[in-house]
Formats: structure tokens, sequence, C-alpha cells
């Protein structure tokens, strides 16, 4: 059977992962923060998945406490060398200084976790933010834009896009140095199942359907939207067919402004509604996204296959 390891599990895109993972006759081990509402979602794929194609493992373990993982596994007799181990976990507030700097340490911990354990490889999760304002793309000479590729040098702009970026060079070079795999999946915006409930996208769905009046920003913006199901299977696609100590920007490659996406919706929930939309403020141009996936599309062979409608 194959084996994988998930952290951050219950969560938004951890959640489509492991289900995916489960389809495709995986032993999958996951971590899980104790006492966390979101551990339900998991609880009921264990009960469902039954060993018919793939089994669950399900240990409540805060990530502070990763290292112990390995002992545990052992008491267990579960064998999980050969793994693909994914690293999705990260907590805290995104401007928290202090909360943010813990997940730095916790992903050193679960680099050297994987390797004790045997993974062949760990894929982290980093974020757009880890760009900041270049996520939007990069001006060229001539005045256009062109879209924000990985060899773009990282200049973040707040706590939690600084620790994600310390994290990817630390684990990077700690993965060479233990001999394991390592890539680092830069993710840019996702919806789908599990999605937040206080997204703009969920806000405007939820509104729509009571018949009230959304209320947004002038969503002039550049964006770029990829379902969770299909972000899912990029990370499978990366831990299988990713090139050595490569980053990937995650994204479904379609950027445009960002009302396109809320009329879609407008028009598929409450086609007779109406938006309101706030006057753009020049002095405070809002963040766009306008990621490359040219060079996650050529290693991996992967494609979003999801419309946005």
């Amino acid at each position: 059977m194959k084996k994988a390891i998930v952290t951050g599990g219950a969560g938004f895109a951890g959640y489509s992962l492991v289900k995916s993972l489960l389809s495709r006759g995986f032993r999958v081990v996951c971590p899980v923060r104790p006492g966390s509402s979101h551990n339900k979602r998991l609880e009921a794929l264990s009960e469902d998945s039954n060993g018919t194609k793939g089994e669950l493992i399900l240990l409540s373990l805060d990530m502070k406490d990763i290292r112990i993982l390995s002992h545990w596994l052992g008491k267990k007799h579960i064998d999980m060398s050969g793994c693909l181990f994914f690293h999705l976990a990260w907590s805290g507030e995104r401007d928290n200084f202090d909360e943010q700097y813990a997940n730095i340490n916790i992903t050193t911990d679960t680099v050297v976790t994987a390797s004790r354990i045997g993974a062949v490889k760990i894929v982290i999760t980093g974020s757009q933010a880890e760009y900041g304002l270049k996520a939007g793309g990069i001006r060229l000479q001539d005045g256009t834009i062109s879209p924000v590729t990985e060899e773009a040098l990282p200049e973040p702009v707040n706590a939690y896009g600084a620790a994600k970026t310390a994290a990817m060079y630390i684990s990077r070079d700690l993965a060479r140095h233990l001999d394991i795999g390592w890539n680092w999946v830069r993710i840019f915006s996702l919806y789908g199942e599990c999605e937040h409930p206080h997204t703009m996208l969920s806000y405007l769905r939820s509104t729509l359907e009571r018949g009230e009046l959304p209320h947004l920003s002038s969503c002039e913006q550049y964006w770029d939207y990829l379902d969770v199901r299909d972000a899912a299977n990029a990370l499978m696609s990366v831990a299988e067919n990713g090139k050595e100590n490569e980053i990937y920007n995650l994204a479904s490659g379609d950027y445009r402004p960002l009302r396109e996406f809320t009329e879609i919706i407008r028009k598929r929930v409450r086609a007779d509604a109406a938006i309101d939309y706030a006057e753009a403020d020049p002095s405070s141009p809002s963040l766009s996204l306008r990621p490359s996936i040219e060079k996650l599309k050529r290693d991996t062979g992967w494609k979003p296959e999801l419309p946005f409608s």
C-alpha cells in the first residue's frame, strides 16, 4: 500500500488532499490538533474508508510536539518508511510575529521527523504572501506586466509572508543535509469545499442567497482562483513528479479582474441582484495576483481541470 503523512489534514486544503490520497489507495497518517472542531471532517472520512481504497489513521498531536510522531508510529508498529510527507499545518495571526516565528521551528522539526520516519520526499506549502506586492506581477521596461515566476526574489510585507519565506530557505537546506527530497509549493488563492465562511467569495454567495445587497471593494485588481480539488491533485503531482529542491507556484493561471469572478457568482446565484462596488482609490491600490504556473505544468504534467464557472 502507498503511504503518506499529512499535517494540517483537517484544514481547507489539507482535507481535499487527504480525500484525494484515500481515493488513490494510500494509507494516510494525519496528526491533528487536539480539540479542533475541524477534526470531525477527518473522523467522518476515517469511518467511511474501511480500508476499501485507502486507510486513514488519526493521531491527536499538537504540532509543537511533531518530533514524537516517529516514536508513536514505532510504538503502534505502523511502518511509514518510503512515504510521501505533506506539511500543510500553519497557525497564528498574519501579523503576530511570535506566532508566525513559532511556525518556522515547527517546520524544521517536521523535516527532521520526516527524515527519521524514512519519508522519500517532503512537500511543504508556502504562500503568495512571500512575494509581497510582486504577487501582482513584474512590470517590464515597456510598461507591460509579466506574471510572477518562482525566480522572483521574495519581498514579504507581513510576519506571515516573512515566516513562510524563512521556513522555505531553512527547510530546503535542512532537507539537503538530511538527504530527503524537498519541494515548496506557493499557494495563491483557493476556493471550494470547507472554504472559510468569512472569505470574500463566501460572503458574496451567502449575502446574495439571503436577498441582501453585498458591499465590495472596486474589485478592479487582478486575481487568480483555483478549486481546492485541483490544488490537491497538484500537490500529489509535485510529490510524485516535482524536480528535487524546486519551488512551484500553485494557481490556475487564469488571472483576470476580480470583478469578472464576482459577476460570475452574481449571475449564478441571483442574476437579478446587484452588487455595491466601492469607488477605486488610486492612492491605495489593492493587491493583485498574476501568477505564472508554467514551471509546475512543465515539470509535473499537472494542469487545472475545474473552471471557476
